[in-house]
C-alpha cells in the first residue's frame, strides 16, 4: 500500500432515494478518521469535500431516473480528483456520500491502471450488486448503477464520461450480496462477474472466497479498488444506511475482510460509502465504519510474526 493517503470527500446523495449521505464525509471525519490513519504511520492529506458543476438539465427515456444531471457533474469531478491523486503516487480514500460516487472514483482509478498498463479489479462490499443500466432502473436511484457503468455495459456512452478504459467484468468480485434484481441476475452471469452471496459465506467462510480472488489480483499484478458499502454489513450493527438488508456481515466477519486486504498488500484505493448520519444512532455506524478502514490499513489487536514450523 502507498505511504500517503488521498482523503476525498465526496457529499452526494443524489444517487439515492433518501436524504443524509451528502453528511457521510463530516461524519466519517467527526468519527476520527484522520487522526487513526495518522496514527498507523500514514501521511493523510484531507482535500476537503469536492465540489461539482451544477447539473446540467440531462434527461433519460426512462422517467424513472432522478438526478441524472448532478450524478453526472459529480461523477466528472470526483473522476478528476482521483485520478490526480492516483497519479500522484497516493492510495485515494473517497468519502462518501452514496454509491453513484463509485461512477467517479473507479473510472478515476482505472485510466490510471491502463496508463501503468496493469489490470484493475475490484471488490465490491455490499448487498446489492449495483448492476442495473439507465435502461434496467426501476427505482430511478443512481446508486444502483456505478458497477454496470465501469464495466462497459450499454447506454450509458450517451450520458455519463466517456470511459478511458473499463473494467474487466471478470474483475469484479461482489461479496456478501443478498438482494438482486431478475435482470441483474441474468445480467452478472452473462458478464462472467464473480458474485458471492451471504449462502456462499456462511458455507464456505470469508477466508477461502476472499482469498482466491485475492490470488487472481496477485497473479495478474493488477490493482485492486475496494468499494465499501454500509449495507454490506448487517444492519443490527450498522443502522445508518437508507438500503438496510437483513442477514448482512457481522463485526467479525467484516473485520477479518479487512484484516485479510491488508495482509494482502494489493490494495490501492478505497470507497467507503452509504452512510446517512441522520439515520445513525449517536455516531454509532460512522465510528464502525472508521475501525473498519483502520483494519484495512493495519491495526490489529496483536501482531502476527511469521511462524518457522
Amino acid at each position: 500500500m502507498a505511504l500517503n493517503l488521498s482523503l476525498i470527500g465526496a457529499p452526494v446523495e443524489t444517487g439515492a432515494s433518501q436524504p443524509g449521505c451528502l453528511m457521510g464525509p463530516d461524519a466519517l471525519r467527526t468519527a476520527g478518521i484522520i487522526d487513526v490513519l495518522r496514527g498507523l504511520g500514514y501521511g493523510v492529506r484531507d482535500h476537503g469535500n469536492a465540489r461539482a458543476a451544477p447539473g446540467n438539465g440531462a434527461t433519460h427515456a426512462n422517467t424513472a431516473i432522478r438526478n441524472l444531471g448532478e450524478t453526472i457533474a459529480w461523477s466528472r469531478a470526483l473522476g478528476d480528483m482521483g485520478y490526480r491523486a492516483a497519479a500522484e503516487g497516493e492510495l485515494p480514500v473517497f468519502l462518501g456520500g452514496d454509491h453513484s460516487i463509485s461512477m467517479g472514483s473507479v473510472p478515476a482509478v482505472t485510466r490510471h491502471a491502463a496508463e501503468q498498463g496493469r489490470e484493475q479489479f475490484v471488490l465490491w462490499l455490499d448487498a446489492h450488486p449495483d448492476f442495473h443500466t439507465l435502461d434496467t432502473t426501476e427505482s430511478g436511484n443512481l446508486h444502483g448503477t456505478p458497477v454496470a457503468y465501469v464495466t462497459g455495459q450499454p447506454g450509458f456512452e450517451d450520458h455519463f464520461p466517456p470511459l478511458h478504459a473499463t473494467v474487466d467484468p471478470r474483475n469484479v468480485c461482489l461479496f456478501g450480496i443478498r438482494s438482486v434484481d431478475e435482470f441483474e441476475r441474468e445480467n452478472l452471469t452473462r458478464n462472467g462477474v464473480s458474485v458471492h452471496d451471504m449462502r456462499a459465506i456462511d458455507e464456505h467462510g470469508v477466508p477461502s472466497l476472499l482469498n482466491a480472488f485475492l490470488e487472481r489480483v496477485r497473479a495478474a499484478d493488477g490493482r485492486l479498488h475496494v468499494s465499501l458499502d454500509v449495507d454490506f454489513l448487517d444492519p443490527t450493527i450498522a443502522p445508518a444506511v437508507g438500503t438496510t438488508v437483513p442477514g448482512g456481515a457481522t463485526f467479525r466477519e467484516a473485520h477479518l475482510v479487512m484484516e485479510m486486504l491488508h495482509d494482502s498488500g494489493l490494495v490501492t484505493s478505497l470507497d467507503v460509502v452509504e452512510l446517512n448520519p441522520f439515520l445513525d444512532e449517536r455516531g454509532r455506524t460512522a465510528k464502525l465504519m472508521v475501525d473498519l478502514v483502520a483494519s484495512l490499513f493495519g491495526k490489529r489487536v496483536m501482531d502476527r510474526p511469521t511462524r518457522s514450523y
